[in-house]
This record gives C-alpha cells, structure tokens and sequence, in this order.
C-alpha cells in the first residue's frame, strides 16, 4: 500500500486531484483540520477535503482520509462523530506537525511529550466513530528526542487504531536527511503482535529508497509526500509500472491552475504555481526551464498566457516525435 502525505500549504486537494490522476497511489491523507474549542459546521470539514463530497474520493477515484488535530479529547471525540456523517473512508488522527505555531497551541508533534494524552485522544475517537470508519494516527519519533517513541505508539495500539504512520524523525529534527529508519523497526518490535498496520515515512525520494525504507523498517506499506510532488511518477515506479514522464505532467498544468484559480486568492494564485514547479525541477529538466520562465511572473493572466504556449510548444514536439516513428 502505498499512501500519498499530508503538507499542509502544498499538498492540498488540487495537488491530490492532479497527482491520483497519475496513478499508483492507494490512498491519501488530507491537511490537517484543525479542532480548537467549538464544534465545527460541514462545511468546516468540507473546506478542506472537498472529496467528502465525492464519496470521499478524488476524481481518479482514490480514496481521501481527512486528518484531526488537536488536543482535548472530547472535542476531539465530538467533532471525529460529525465528521463520521459524512462518511469519509477514515479519519486520521494528527500527532506528527512539526510547525511551531501548530505545537505552540498544544497540537501535533507537541502531544508525543504525553502519551497518556495521545492514548485518550485516540481512543476517544474510537468510541465516537462507527466500527465500520477506521481511525488511524500519524506521529513522529517524538518531539526533542525519540525517548517516548514505543510509549506513543503502544498507546495508539493500545487506544485501538486501525494504521499508525510513523515519520523517522522528532520534531526538532524536522525535514533534515537522515531519516531514522531503523527506530521504526525498534518501535515495531515494541508493540504486541495484534497491533495497527505499520506505515514507514520519511526521505523516500526514488525506488531505491523505498526499497530501502521497506528493508530497514520491516514495513510493507509506505507515505510518501514530498518525493511524489517531486516526481509525480514515484508511487508507479515504485510499484514496478514506471514512471512519468514530463509529456505526462504537462496536460495536468491547465487543471492544476483551474483548481488553483477556483481555490486560491488571486494574488496567491501565481506563487502555488511556481511552488510545485520548484518541486518539478529537481526530477525534470523542463520544470527548471518553466521555473526560470515564470520566477517573476505575478499576473495570473501571465501565467494562462505561459500555460497555453507551453501546451502548444509539447504539443507540436509530441506530434513530429509521433510522425518521426512511423515506418517509412
């Protein structure tokens, strides 16, 4: 099983809707929504994972599992049973944001400072949730240090979730190389042989680390985040169906800037563009060469302009390439 990350800012549902189209991606988690001290409206949950109104699916019929965060567990609870009405395929319980206005306010990787808490958080959840809705959790190592890593994880088991996602890094080791791959192993061998679905995540950037990632950690199935929107075709190559290639992507920029323009402020608009382009260059050379076309483009009428020259420009090479082939 292979599963697509959240990231909050970038991975959002215009980024799934283009990226499930691609194939090779079983399942993704959304942004987290975040809970405070009310109970969210539909519309609350609806805003952030529009696919709840699809049957919980994007357009290439890949199921989203909307993801919770916070940390009162009754809130929590109340929130995780409206959510349930809408019947998504799962709800996923945050415990691995690194970002500091997040932890600052008691959510996300903050919470693996108190597992007591994490257990109580999930298994409220539990107990609010139809059976037939699984409840997953995602977390870090910890947040300084991975000291209270089995802890955490024993009591989300414990709690009765159904999958545990576990990023090899704490918090204060935020995206920074190396991943810590075999602590995911360590905290595996700590938990009781009935226990969640094991998921790996963090520094799968291409085939061989995920072939690695699988051999250190022990674990069949992998999140992936950051190397998808950097290669759109990783969770393919990965499952041996090969990758994408650039003439692939670039029929999914016009849609990624429609969802983007229906979505985003106008002012904004240019720069989620240019954000995954940022991502792009580093796997395609043609995504270097539309970064440095566009860098100083603002306008978003600029930006429709580029698009559709960039579009005719791959359109007339995929043609000459297609008449090149024909026998002679």
């Amino acid at each position: 099983m292979l599963l697509l990350a959240p990231m909050e800012g970038l991975l959002d549902a215009t980024l799934r809707d283009v990226l499930t189209r691609l194939g090779g991606v079983d399942r993704c988690t959304s942004e987290f929504i975040r809970i405070t001290n009310t109970l969210l409206p539909e519309r609350a949950f609806i805003r952030v994972v529009p696919e709840l109104l699809n049957g919980g699916r994007t357009v290439a019929g890949v199921p989203v599992r909307p993801q919770l965060l916070g940390s009162d567990p009754a809130l929590m609870a109340e929130n995780a049973a409206r959510l349930a009405t809408l019947q998504p395929p799962g709800i996923d319980l945050n415990f691995g944001c690194p970002a500091k206005t997040v932890n600052n306010s008691r959510g996300g990787a903050v919470l693996l400072d108190e597992p007591e808490l994490v257990g109580r958080i999930v298994a409220a959840v539990r107990r609010a949730v139809p059976a037939h809705i699984p409840v997953s959790a995602k977390m870090r190592l910890g947040y300084m240090d991975d000291a209270r890593a089995e802890d955490n994880a024993l009591a989300i088991t414990d709690a009765g979730a159904s999958e545990l996602v576990i990023h090899a890094r704490t918090k204060a080791q935020g995206y920074k190389p190396p991943a810590h791959w075999e602590r995911i192993a360590q905290v595996a061998q700590a938990l009781p042989a009935q226990r969640p679905v094991l998921i790996a995540n963090g520094e799968i950037w291409c085939v061989e680390d995920a072939r690695r990632c699988a051999a250190v950690t022990g674990c069949e199935h992998l999140m992936i985040g950051r190397g998808q929107i950097t290669d759109p075709g990783l969770a393919s190559a990965i499952r041996g169906e090969g990758g994408v290639p650039w003439s692939r992507v670039v029929p999914l920029l016009p849609l990624f800037w429609a969802r983007v323009s229906a979505r985003v402020e106008r002012r904004h608009r240019a720069g989620r563009l240019k954000q995954w382009l940022n991502y792009l260059r580093h796997r395609h050379p043609e995504a270097q060469v539309a970064f440095d076309e566009l860098r100083l483009h603002h306008d978003p009428q600029a930006i429709e302009a580029w698009i559709a020259r960039a579009q005719a420009a791959w359109g007339c090479r995929e043609a000459a390439s297609a008449e090149s082939a024909q026998p002679c």
